[in-house]
């Protein structure tokens, strides 16, 4: 199956549909499939087009697997976050919601001495599918892609730098319930059509479909390595997939229906979550711990340590507060509480964090956020750094900035990166736009979105405003 692009005719407010990039179009021509799914994390676009199966002539149906040459052991490494000149100094968020607003946020971060403060303010809001958005992803390390999920079954990519729609994804015959990039260049998505579905950003082509749950996936996780990747459903099932081979290496019955999966910073162990319980595993699939929550769950994340070694896991859900917990690195021990992000005044809807490089000048030289949204309407932004190496009692910590959308019903959310170090090396050579899929030049700024002139969006934003916004 290929995938077909859609064009949005838009609502009264705005019209984001501007240029579309080489998606296949022309429904009579099937784009390119291949045989053999490679996705190294970190890879050169010779590397990518060979182990992807690159075909030369016209679109086929299908590309015979290539015979690779024997090659040194490779030397390729996933960038450290930890160094500062590899991270952004600024960032964006992207939130969908039940209305089908789509809310993209700026942020960045100013010096005042030695201290620093986290500034956010609105730079679009408008509607971006014909049915509720249930799961938004960017590509990773300064990449340009944003892709929306929603329960119209289209998959919608957009063009961060230039603010553009690329156009509909309509592979899938039901909603989107989870999207994920692994890298730059590949997007995964799952459904309730009970498939996962692997892009390549280059052309949009369909590379591989992966067939295995009976019924609807809730949650698709990649291992670091980008090798292989986790699925639950409502088939009660975990499923191990092999992304070299494109198809399913182990499964295990859970009991229950997961809801999310999530793999540890490390790749060492994995969550799956269930209305109130997080299991851990180990990668052999053995079951290591079972943490009952106080409240039910919404989503849980895991995300390094700003200060000290170890890792931290992050919950939120029914209880209004984003729960921390320190995760041993001696994995038989149990992880427990150690601190409670609070602030929101209904469930938390789910999380996402991203590290980022502060000013020169600053007492550290670079933190973690973390983002929460809730049913409350309000977008938080909190500061890892406030979470001490060691306390003997739980901390409540208080989210540094916030927006307030005036009541929508946020969905999901995540984090991009916005404006990189100048002296960073770490993700490479930055590829030109034609690399990643798409038409145009950076410089090309004709038509960009401006949906939040559009809306009356004000630049304001950490502060709760008297105003209300028409969101709608």
């Amino acid at each position: 199956m290929s995938a077909r692009t859609s064009s949005t005719k838009g609502s009264n407010h705005v019209q984001p549909i501007l240029k579309k990039a080489r998606l296949g179009t022309d429904a009579s021509r099937p784009l390119k499939k291949a045989v053999a799914v490679a996705l190294p994390s970190t890879t050169s676009k010779k590397t990518t087009e060979t182990a992807l199966g690159k075909s030369k002539g016209k679109e086929h149906a299908s590309v015979s697997e290539p015979k690779l040459k024997p090659k040194k052991k490779s030397t390729e490494t996933v960038s450290d976050p930890s160094s500062s000149t590899s991270l952004p100094t600024s960032f964006k968020i992207i939130c969908g919601s039940y209305e089908k607003l789509l809310y993209g946020l700026e942020g960045n971060v100013s010096l005042e001495g030695l201290n620093y403060s986290f500034h956010i303010k609105p730079i679009f809001i408008f509607p971006a599918h014909v049915s509720c958005i249930k799961s938004v992803a960017a590509s990773p390390q300064g990449g340009k892609w944003l892709a929306t999920g929603s329960a119209d079954e289209i998959i919608k990519v957009w063009d961060l730098r230039r603010r553009k729609e690329i156009g509909g994804l309509m592979h899938h015959e039901g909603s989107i319930t989870h999207l994920e990039f692994p890298s730059r260049s590949h997007l995964l998505s799952a459904s309730e059509d009970g498939t996962l579905a692997l892009f390549r950003a280059r052309d949009w082509a369909v590379l591989r479909t992966l067939k295995g749950h009976k019924g609807r996936i809730n949650s698709v996780a990649v291992h670091q390595s980008c090798k292989v990747a986790l699925s639950v459903g409502k088939d009660r099932t975990l499923r191990m997939w092999d992304l070299m081979r494109g198809k399913g290496s182990a499964s295990t019955k859970l009991g229950k229906e997961g809801e999310l999966v999530r793999w540890s910073t490390d790749g060492t162990i994995f969550a799956v979550q269930a209305q109130n319980t997080i299991d851990i595993y180990s990668t052999e699939m053995e079951l290591l711990h079972s943490i009952t929550h106080p409240s039910r769950l919404n989503d849980i994340r895991f995300c390094k340590r700003t200060d000290g070694e170890g890792e931290l896991l992050l919950a939120g859900g029914e209880d209004k507060k984003l729960s921390v917990y320190d995760v041993p690195k001696d994995h038989t021990k149990v992880p427990s509480i150690i601190a409670n992000m609070i602030g929101h005044t209904n469930r938390v809807k789910a999380v996402d964090t991203i590290q980022i490089a502060l000013p020169e000048g600053a007492n550290r030289p670079s933190t973690t956020l973390v983002c929460t949204i809730s049913s409350d309407g309000f977008i938080r932004l909190y500061d890892l750094a406030a979470l001490p190496i060691s306390s003997t009692e739980k901390l409540g910590l208080e989210p540094v900035t916030h927006y307030d959308t005036k009541g929508t019903r946020l969905t999901c959310v995540a984090f991009a990166d916005g404006e990189v170090d100048a002296k960073s090396t770490a993700y490479g050579k930055r590829k030109r736009d034609g690399d990643e899929g798409g038409e145009g030049s950076e410089a090309d700024s004709e038509n960009e979105w401006t949906p939040h002139a559009q809306h009356g969006v004000e630049d304001g934003s950490g502060e709760e405003e008297e105003d209300s916004d028409e969101d709608e």
